[in-house]
C-alpha cells in the first residue's frame, strides 16, 4: 500500500528509530577457501602482479587503470589504490596463502547507511571459482550484518557482460543505466547500476549460505546446485509456491 503524507502526496516508507552507523574499517574478513585483509602495497603488490600476469591484459578493459607494463607501474597503482577514500582489500587464497584480487568498498555514505562496493580485479586464479562467491559474500555480511547499513551499491560498465551475470547471479538488482557517465580510455562508458537493499539481503544471504555449504560440493569441489536453482527454490518458498512448480 503506497504511503501518502497529509497532502496526498506519495512518498516514501517511515524509517524509524534510524540512527547513522560507522563508515567501513580496515577490518579482517575471514572464509573457508579465502581471506579479505586490507590492502597493503609491501605486502600484496608484488603476489597481485604475478597473479594478474596470467591475464592478457581484458582484465583492464572496463577499469579506469591499467594494464601494468611492469612491476614498478602497478606498485604505483596499489600505493594510489591505499592512499585514495576507498576502503580496499587483497583477496587471500587460504590454500596458497597468496592474493589473487582485490575488491574495495567506495564513497560510504553512513548517515545514510549506504555504500558501494567495487574495484573489483579478480585475477584468472579466482574468477568463476568458490573464492570469488566467498570473497563477494563476506563483503556483502560486513556491510549489512557487522554495520548494519541499508543498502549496498554495486556498477560496472554497461557493456562488461560477465561483471553484470556475475553481480546479477550474486543477488543485485539492476536499479538502471547512467548512459555517457565518462570518457575511459578514450571511449564512452555507460555505467549499469546495481543495489542489494537490506529487505532483500535475509534471502539473498540464506541462498550464498546454502549454496556455500559444504554437503553442497562433491570431493572435486565441484558444485551440485547451481546458485540460481538455489535463489529460485527459496524465493518459491518465501512466496508461498510450492518446490514442484
Amino acid at each position: 500500500m503506497p504511503q501518502t503524507n497529509e497532502y496526498g502526496q506519495p512518498v516514501g516508507d517511515a524509517v524509524p528509530d534510524w540512527k547513522p552507523r560507522p563508515p567501513p574499517a580496515p577490518v579482517t574478513l575471514n572464509g573457508r577457501s579465502c581471506r579479505l585483509e586490507p590492502l597493503n602495497t609491501n605486502k600484496h603488490a608484488d603476489d597481485l602482479h604475478a597473479a594478474f600476469s596470467h591475464d592478457d591484459g581484458r582484465l583492464w578493459t572496463y577499469m579506469p587503470d591499467g594494464p601494468f607494463p611492469n612491476i614498478q607501474e602497478f606498485r604505483k597503482f596499489i600505493d594510489a589504490e591505499v592512499c585514495n577514500d576507498f576502503q580496499d582489500f587483497a583477496i587471500v587464497d587460504l590454500a596458497t596463502g597468496k592474493p589473487v584480487g582485490m575488491i574495495a568498498l567506495k564513497e560510504p555514505d553512513p548517515q545514510n547507511g549506504v555504500v558501494e562496493g567495487g574495484r573489483a580485479v579478480f585475477s584468472p586464479l579466482l574468477q568463476q571459482s568458490i573464492l570469488s562467491t566467498e570473497a563477494q559474500f563476506l563483503l556483502a555480511s560486513y556491510v549489512f550484518d557487522h554495520l548494519g547499513y541499508r543498502c549496498y551499491k554495486w556498477r560496472c560498465g554497461s557493456h562488461n557482460a560477465s561483471a553484470r551475470k556475475a553481480v546479477e547471479r550474486l543477488g543485485f538488482k539492476l536499479d538502471g543505466v547512467f548512459c555517457k557517465a565518462r570518457v575511459q580510455k578514450g571511449r564512452n562508458f555507460d555505467e549499469a547500476w546495481f543495489s542489494i537493499t537490506d529487505d532483500r539481503w535475509p534471502a539473498i544471504r540464506s541462498t550464498l549460505q546454502t549454496w556455500h555449504a559444504l554437503d553442497n560440493f562433491d570431493a572435486q569441489g565441484r558444485q551440485i546446485r547451481k546458485l540460481e536453482d538455489i535463489r529460485r527454490a527459496i524465493d518459491r518458498n518465501i512466496n508461498g509456491i510450492p518446490s514442484s512448480l
